[in-house]
C-alpha cells in the first residue's frame, strides 16, 4: 500500500453560510404525526404542570439525525442529576436530513416542541450541532457543537446554491453564537474564514474521541458482541454521504470484500453517514446491500455502534468522514477507498487523505477517476491488501495527525460542562464532572450464511479449508465439484433451508443446520435429503452430541469429530469431502486449518448403508 501523490489542483473556496432565511413550512415527519405545541415543560401555562421546579430552560435543536445524536450524546452526561435545567427539543422538519429524527427523539423519550413555538418559548440557551437551523426571532445565546472532527468538510448550503465549511454558522449569529472547538488550531483556521469568529470559540476537546479511548479496555467483549470468533479479523468499512463516499463510488465493495475474504477468517462490518439511509430510507439501503447481507455482512445501525465497532475493527476502510479519522486517530491500521475534493485544505483530514494508503481496485463505470493512483499496489487483490496494511502498520503512523485534530483527550465533558452552565448563569452541580464512559455493545444487524463455496487444499494429514458466500461468489451456475489444481478441491456447500432453491439444487454438500437429537434422526434426514436432490453427493448433519455424520450417495457413512469446539456441518463436511477428493481411507486424525487456527478431526468409517438413486 502507497500513498497517493500530492493533489495539485488549486483548493475549493467555500462560500460563507448565507444569511438565514424564514423557514418554510414545517412538513410533517414521515410517521405522519406533527407534534402539537408543548404546554410543559414550556408553555403559557406550563407551572401548572411540572413536577421539577427548573431554574433555566434549555433548547436542543434537532434537526437531522446527525446532528441530533451529537445533542444527545452531549447533554445526557453533562446535565445528569441535575433537575434545574428543563430541556426541550425543537424540532426542525425543514432539512433534507429530517427523516429519522422524530423517531430518535422518541426513543430517548425527549420532549419534542414544534419548530414554529421557538419563537414564542422564552430560554436561557440553545444547544445545536447543526449550522443551518433558523434561529432568527430567538435572542438566546447559541451553543454550537460540532458534528464531526473539526471543520474539515464542504457541504451543501440548504440556503443557496453554494458550497459552506461545515460547521461555520451565519454571520449574523455570531455575535451570540460560541463555537466549541477540538483543537486550537480550529480557532485560527474559523479566524481565517471569517473574522466574526475571533473570539467566539471554545476550546472543549471531543467527548466522542474521550469515549472511543476509554472503551479500548472492551475491545474483546465487543468482538464477542459482533461475533468476531477467535482467530479472525474485523475489517470495518465506513461510509460517508454524498457521491464522493465510499459507498458513492464502490457501493459494491462490501459484497467485494466478502467475495474475496474467507468467511472463516474475517468479518465485515458496514457503517454509513446517517444522511445515508436518511435521504434514502434504510430499506433502499439494505436492498441495495443485499447479497452482502445474506454473505454475511454485519449492518450496524447509523445512530449507535459505529464506535464500538471501530474500537473492534482490526481495520479500517474508509473516506473522507469522520468515522475514518477517528479510526486513525485511535491507531487502527486506515486505508482510504475513496477521498473526495469535499476535504478542506490545510486540515489534519486532509493530510490524512495524503499520507494514508489507498484501496485499488475498480472504481463505478462512468465515476470519477479510481482512488488507486499510480503508486497503488497493482495486481493485489482485496485480500492482499488488507493483510499487508495490518502487517506493515505502524500503530503511530498518524500519531501526529490524531494529535492535531484533539487537544487534550479527556478532559472534553468536564470542559463542556462548566461552559454550559456559565451560558446558563448557573453555577455548576455540586457533583463531580461526568465521567468518560465506555459505549454500550454493539447490536448489528446481520443474516446466517447459508451457502458457501468450499476450497480445500490437502496436504499429507492436513486439510486446509476456505470457504467464501455463495451469494457472492458466482456460485448460482456452478454444479458439481471441480479440482483447481492438484490437491486442491472445490465444491458448493448449502444448508437444506437456502432460500435460494437454485444453490441448494446445485450443491455438492447438503448439510442440516441445527443438531440431530440421535444418529438415527441424523442417518434419515440425510437418506431423505439426498433422495430430494438428486445432484448432491454428501448429506452432512452433527448430532447433539457434536460429531458429524456424513453420507455419500453410494451408501458410504463417514463420521467426523472435532476434538475442539468446532461443531460446523460443513466444516466438518468439508474435511470429509477433501479427505475423499485425496484418495484418503475414512480413517485417521485429519488436521483442520483455517488461517492461523488448526484443530485435529478423527475420521472412521460407519457401517455402510444402501446407495442413494
Amino acid at each position: 500500500l502507497a500513498a497517493p501523490p500530492t493533489a495539485t489542483a488549486p483548493p475549493r473556496q467555500p462560500h460563507l453560510p448565507a444569511a438565514p432565511q424564514p423557514s418554510t413550512p414545517p412538513q410533517p415527519p414521515a410517521h405522519g404525526c406533527q407534534p402539537l405545541p408543548l404546554r410543559t415543560p414550556v408553555g403559557p401555562d406550563a407551572a401548572r404542570w411540572t413536577t421539577f421546579d427548573g431554574e433555566r430552560t434549555l433548547i436542543a435543536v434537532a434537526r437531522t439525525v446527525t446532528s441530533t445524536i451529537r445533542v444527545l450524546d452531549a447533554l445526557t452526561p453533562v446535565l445528569r442529576d441535575d433537575p434545574r435545567v428543563h430541556v426541550v427539543f425543537g424540532y426542525d422538519p425543514t432539512s433534507a436530513f429530517s427523516d429519522g429524527v422524530h423517531d430518535l427523539l422518541r426513543a430517548h423519550g425527549a420532549r419534542v416542541m414544534p419548530w414554529d413555538q421557538l419563537t414564542r418559548v422564552p430560554c436561557d440557551l440553545i444547544v445545536t450541532a447543526t449550522e443551518n437551523a433558523d434561529l432568527s426571532g430567538t435572542d438566546a445565546p447559541v451553543l454550537v457543537l460540532p458534528h464531526g472532527v473539526g471543520f474539515h468538510k464542504l457541504v451543501p448550503d440548504a440556503r443557496g446554491p453554494h458550497e459552506r465549511v461545515s460547521g461555520l454558522v451565519p454571520e449574523a449569529l455570531l455575535e451570540r453564537a460560541w463555537l466549541t472547538i477540538s483543537h486550537p488550531d480550529q480557532a485560527d483556521q474559523l479566524a481565517a474564514l471569517h473574522p466574526g469568529t475571533v473570539g467566539r470559540t471554545l476550546l472543549v476537546g471531543d467527548p466522542c474521541y474521550d469515549e472511543l479511548l476509554s472503551s479500548r479496555g472492551l475491545r474483546a467483549r465487543y468482538r464477542e458482541a459482533l461475533g468476531v470468533a477467535e482467530g479472525q479479523r474485523l475489517v470495518m468499512v465506513s461510509s460517508t454521504w454524498r457521491g464522493q463516499s465510499l459507498l458513492g463510488r464502490q457501493p459494491d465493495l462490501p459484497a467485494r470484500l466478502l467475495a474475496e475474504l474467507p468467511l472463516d477468517e474475517y468479518r465485515v462490518a458496514l457503517v454509513t453517514h446517517p444522511n445515508v439511509a436518511s435521504a434514502h430510507g434504510s430499506w433502499q439501503l439494505r436492498a441495495g446491500q443485499a447479497s452482502a447481507r445474506e454473505a454475511g455482512l454485519l449492518l450496524i445501525p447509523p445512530t449507535a455502534g459505529w464506535q464500538a465497532t471501530l474500537v473492534a475493527a482490526d481495520v479500517l476502510i474508509g473516506d473522507h468522514g469522520s468515522v475514518t479519522f477517528y479510526g486513525a486517530a485511535l491507531g487502527k491500521p486506515v486505508i482510504l477507498a475513496a477521498f473526495g475534493d469535499e476535504s478542506m485544505p490545510g486540515t489534519p483530514m486532509a493530510e490524512l487523505g495524503r499520507v494514508a494508503p489507498r484501496l485499488s481496485g475498480p472504481a463505478i463505470p462512468g465515476g470519477p477517476e479510481s482512488p488507486g493512483g499510480p503508486e497503488s499496489p497493482g495486481g493485489l487483490g482485496l485480500y492482499e491488501q488488507i493483510e499487508r496494511a495490518i502487517a506493515g502498520h505502524d500503530p503511530e503512523r498518524f500519531a501526529k495527525i490524531g494529535a492535531a485534530a484533539f487537544a487534550e483527550p479527556g478532559r472534553a465533558l468536564a470542559r463542556l460542562r462548566a461552559d454550559l452552565y456559565a451560558l446558563l448563569r448557573l453555577p455548576e452541580p455540586a457533583t463531580p464532572p461526568p465521567p468518560v464512559r465506555a459505549f454500550d455493545d454493539p447490536v448489528p444487524e446481520r443474516q446466517e450464511v447459508r451457502s458457501a463455496v468450499v476450497v480445500t487444499a490437502v496436504d499429507g494429514d492436513t486439510v486446509t479449508v476456505r470457504r467464501f458466500p455463495a451469494s457472492v461468489s458466482g456460485a448460482a451456475g456452478e454444479a458439481g465439484d471441480r479440482e483447481d489444481a492438484d490437491g486442491v478441491y472445490r465444491h458448493l456447500c448449502c444448508q437444506d433451508r437456502e432460500p435460494d432453491r437454485r444453490l441448494v439444487e446445485s450443491a455438492s454438500v447438503l448439510t442440516r443446520p441445527e443438531p440431530a437429537a440421535t444418529p438415527v434422526a441424523a442417518l434419515r434426514w440425510a437418506r431423505e435429503t439426498l433422495g430430494r436432490y438428486p445432484g448432491s453427493v454428501m448429506a452432512a448433519a452433527v448430532t447433539t452430541g457434536g460429531d458429524c455424520l456424513a453420507t455419500l450417495r453410494d451408501g458410504r457413512i463417514a463420521e467426523a469429530s472435532a476434538t475442539g469446539p468446532i461443531r460446523d456441518p460443513g466444516l466438518l463436511a468439508a474435511v470429509v469431502y477433501g479427505w475423499l477428493r485425496a484418495g484418503r481411507p475414512l480413517e485417521g486424525i485429519a488436521t483442520l486449518r483455517m488461517g492461523g487456527r488448526e484443530e485435529a478431526v478423527a475420521l472412521r468409517a460407519r457401517p455402510t448403508g444402501p446407495p442413494h438413486a
